[in-house]
């Protein structure tokens, strides 16, 4: 339906529904976890709106031309990223407003640039499509800037919005936005997406993946499993499993590695507790399968309580990742308050 798109049949063909009937909302927030295609159907969908799909899918942000752009300019300091909101637009149509900075937010200033841009009129046909990719990073100022913008939008202006967690837009954003919901691939999807792209270890990528062909396709394996191992060792370490001298040297490399984001070891954290709940309940359908054996064991050794406290432990350090968080500090902290709960 939508070209070299995998799953989620029922979102195509809504998207199908709207472009056929002509009664394309003006708002639409497409909803779901990192990786299942959310801003790469809202190319698709507008290059079959507005059409040139090989000028739009220049914005694709993992192009390695974009990735290195983005990367520069979370060197920069902020008044000069603010000075010049970043953006992409190779189609003078399609404007796409990704996250920005070291800190990976929606700002002020992009806000500011996307009402004074959608005032213009299309340059071809009647429609103007903008995305703000990953609009729940949007901060405080921000989000109520975008507000403003939706409850008076130009009558050319289609806003598209993706979100990983729709739960962090304001509640009045979200009603005011047509919710579009991105479910994880079924297993035979994810086979036939690593046939065709032709990825190799497919069967472990597909394991870890969770669904979501962008992880599988850009997963680096062996820093997949370094990361894990990280977050593995906290955790037997947070239940009493090992011995705080066991943690000490992961801490401290952690401490030294200047690249790795505490945000992608939240992501694992999160992960491990979910596949550590399911086994306790007795369950079977845990994404990390490859270390079964090490999960079974440490889900005998937890209660409930302790998975609730953990949890609730990584929540609280995500809500403080804007303010830029020290990871050491942060983990080593998590691990104190697990081994209370035990």
């Amino acid at each position: 339906m939508f070209e070299n798109f995998w799953g989620n049949l029922a979102v195509q063909n809504t998207l199908e529904g709207m472009i056929t009937r002509e009664r394309i909302p003006q708002t639409l927030l497409f909803a779901g976890l990192e990786g299942l295609g959310k801003s790469t159907l809202a190319r698709r969908f507008a290059a079959r709106v507005i059409g040139d799909p090989a000028r739009i899918e220049l914005d694709d942000l993992s192009l390695p031309d974009n990735q290195r752009l983005i990367e520069t300019r979370e060197k920069l300091p902020a008044d000069k990223r603010n000075d010049d909101p970043l953006f992409f637009s190779s189609h003078p149509d399609f404007l796409t407003f990704p996250p920005d900075g070291p800190l990976r937010q929606i700002s002020m200033p992009q806000m500011r640039l996307l009402k004074d841009r959608a005032q213009f009129k299309p340059l071809h046909g009647t429609r103007r499509i903008f995305l703000i990719d990953q609009a729940d990073r949007a901060n405080e100022q921000a989000a109520n800037s975008l507000l403003k913008i939706l409850e008076e939008p130009p009558d050319h202006l289609i806003l598209i919005m993706t979100a990983d967690n729709v739960y962090d837009l304001l509640p009045t954003i979200r009603s005011r936005s047509v919710v579009l919901n991105f479910s994880p691939l079924t297993n035979a999807d994810m086979q036939d997406f690593a046939r065709v792209r032709k990825l190799d270890n497919a069967e472990r990528r597909i394991a870890l993946s969770g669904g979501s062909p962008g992880v599988a396709a850009s997963l680096d394996i062996a820093q997949y499993q370094k990361r894990r191992a990280a977050m593995l060792a906290l955790l037997k370490t947070g239940a009493g499993a090992a011995s705080y001298g066991s943690w000490v040297p992961v801490s401290e490399a952690l401490g030294r590695s200047k690249n790795e984001k505490l945000e992608l070891h939240l992501k694992f954290l999160y992960d491990l507790l979910r596949d550590l709940t399911v086994l306790r309940e007795g369950g079977t359908a845990i994404r990390n399968i490859d270390i079964r054996d090490e999960l079974t064991a440490l889900a005998g050794k937890v209660s409930r309580k302790w998975i609730l406290r953990s949890v609730e432990g990584v929540d609280e350090i995500a809500a403080l990742l804007r303010r830029n968080i020290q990871k050491q500090i942060a983990l080593d902290g998590l691990l104190v308050e697990m081994r209370k709960a035990c």
